[in-house]
C-alpha cells in the first residue's frame, strides 16, 4: 500500500473505529493497546506526557497547552481527536502534521504483526502517535483521551500531569448513567502520585474523583481564576484557560516556564497548534460559525454565546449523531432563528427525518439531503449582517469544511 489513501481507507474501514461505528468500536480492557506498543519496543515509556480527560474542552486545553511548551521553546506533541479534514491532524509536532510518509510506512510496517491482535482504528491510531512522538524526541506531550478514561488506549501512559476538564453527559450507554459514574471513569487516568486538575465547573462528582485521587496519593488541584487571555473566541475558553494556567503554575519551575510563555502560547494557540473546529469563525460576512461541540453542556454555551451575538438574522445548520439524547439539547436552542437541518455523511448520523421530527416544536426549520447544501444555500440567502452558526456534531462541521 503506497498511497495515502489507500492506507487510510485500511484504517478506517479493516478496523472498527467510534467515529464511525459508535459502541461497537469500544473495548472493555487495554489488552490491544499494551500487545500493540510491545511490538514497538514501548515507545510510551520513553516520552514525557500530560493527560488530558473531560467531556467538553479537553482539545481546547490540550492545543492552549502545547502552545505555551512550544512558546517555550519545547519539540511539543499533541495527538487528539476526532479530525476534520485529515485525519493527520489527530498526530501533530510543534502544530505540524504527521506526514503521510510516515503514516504509509507504519501501516505497512505493521499491519502484518497487528493482524493477529485486530486492534480498532483508535487503537492504531494512539500506536503511531507513540511510535511517531518517540522516534522525533518530543520535549512533551500533549494527550488527550479519546473517549472516557480508565478504558481509553491512551491510559496506558505515565504522564507528570493530569487534567480532567469537564464532566458532563455523553456516552452514558459506555460510561454511565449518572455524572458520579461518568467522574469515575474520567478520573481512571490519574496515576500513583502524579497531580491532576481539575476544571473549575467540577461539582458534586468531586467527590468521588477526590476518593480516587487520595486512594493513589495524588495531589488534587482545582483551577483557579484568572486574568490571562487568550485568542480563542468563544466565552467558554475562559474555564479552559483557568486549567492552562494552574498548569503553568505547577510546571513552570520545572521547564523553566515564564509569564511570557504562558500568554504568547495563549495569545498564538491558532498559529503555534493549527487548531480548528472551536467558535472558529470561517467568513465575516455574513458571519459564519462553527463548533464541533454536541452534548448539552457544550451546546449550553453555545446558545448563551449565539444570544450575545448583535447580527440581524441567524441560521442554525444542525444535525446530530443518532446515540445522542437530544431532547435536553433541543430545550435549550433558541425558537427566534432558522434551521437547516441537515445528515453528516457517516453511519453514526442521525437520520434527517428523525431530526425533524424531534424538532417539532420549531416551525422555522427546512431539510437538507446534506450539510454541503444547507451551508450553499444558507450563504446565497443570507445578507451580510445575519450570522451561520454551524453544529450539533463534529461529522457536520467536518462535511462543511472539507467543502468550502
Amino acid at each position: 500500500m503506497n498511497k495515502y489513501e489507500i492506507v487510510l481507507n485500511y484504517l478506517f474501514n479493516q478496523f472498527p473505529q467510534y467515529q464511525k461505528q459508535g459502541i461497537k468500536a469500544y473495548k472493555a480492557n487495554l489488552n490491544n493497546i499494551h500487545q500493540l506498543l510491545d511490538l514497538l519496543s514501548k515507545p510510551h515509556e520513553e516520552l514525557k506526557c500530560i493527560h488530558v480527560a473531560g467531556t467538553n474542552g479537553k482539545g481546547s486545553v490540550s492545543h492552549l497547552l502545547a502552545s505555551v511548551f512550544q512558546q517555550a521553546g519545547y519539540k511539543t506533541g499533541i495527538f487528539s481527536s476526532p479530525h476534520l479534514v485529515d485525519f493527520r491532524e489527530r498526530i501533530k509536532i510543534n502544530g505540524h502534521l504527521i506526514s503521510k510518509k510516515d503514516v504509509i510506512s507504519f501501516v505497512n510496517n505493521n499491519k502484518d504483526s497487528f493482524q493477529s491482535i485486530k486492534p480498532s482504528f483508535f487503537e492504531w491510531t494512539t500506536a503511531l502517535a507513540f511510535y511517531y512522538f518517540n522516534k522525533n524526541k518530543t520535549d512533551i506531550n500533549i494527550i488527550e483521551t479519546g473517549l472516557g478514561g480508565r478504558l481509553d488506549s491512551t491510559n496506558v501512559i505515565n504522564p507528570i500531569l493530569s487534567i480532567i476538564t469537564t464532566i458532563s453527559y455523553d456516552h452514558q450507554n459506555i460510561l454511565g448513567s449518572t455524572l458520579n459514574e461518568i467522574a469515575k471513569e474520567k478520573a481512571g487516568i490519574i496515576k500513583k502520585k502524579v497531580p491532576v486538575i481539575l476544571g473549575k465547573q467540577i461539582k458534586e462528582e468531586k467527590i468521588e474523583i477526590k476518593k480516587i485521587a487520595d486512594k493513589k496519593h495524588a495531589k488534587l488541584f482545582i483551577a483557579k481564576n484568572t486574568d490571562a487571555k487568550s485568542s480563542l473566541a468563544g466565552s467558554y475558553q475562559k474555564y479552559n484557560i483557568q486549567i492552562v494556567s494552574t498548569a503553568f503554575d505547577i510546571l513552570k519551575e520545572e521547564y523553566n516556564l515564564n509569564k511570557k510563555h504562558l500568554n504568547k502560547g495563549l495569545m498564538n494557540v491558532s498559529n503555534n497548534t493549527n487548531f480548528k473546529g472551536r467558535w472558529e469563525i470561517i467568513k465575516e460576512e455574513p458571519l459564519v460559525i462553527c463548533d464541533i461541540g454536541h452534548n448539552f453542556q457544550a451546546m449550553k454555551f453555545i446558545v448563551n454565546q449565539l444570544q450575545e451575538l448583535s447580527h440581524r438574522n441567524g441560521i442554525f445548520i444542525f444535525g446530530v449523531s443518532n446515540d445522542k439524547d437530544i431532547e435536553d439539547i433541543i430545550k435549550i436552542l433558541p425558537k427566534n432563528i432558522k434551521y437547516f437541518l441537515t445528515q453528516a455523511n457517516n453511519p453514526r448520523a442521525m437520520k434527517l427525518n428523525t431530526l425533524y421530527k424531534q424538532m417539532d416544536s420549531f416551525s422555522n426549520k427546512t431539510k437538507f439531503k446534506n450539510p454541503e447544501q444547507a451551508y450553499k444555500t444558507a450563504i446565497e440567502i443570507s445578507k451580510k449582517d445575519d450570522y451561520i452558526f454551524i453544529g450539533g456534531s463534529a461529522f457536520i462541521v467536518a462535511d462543511i469544511l472539507k467543502n468550502i
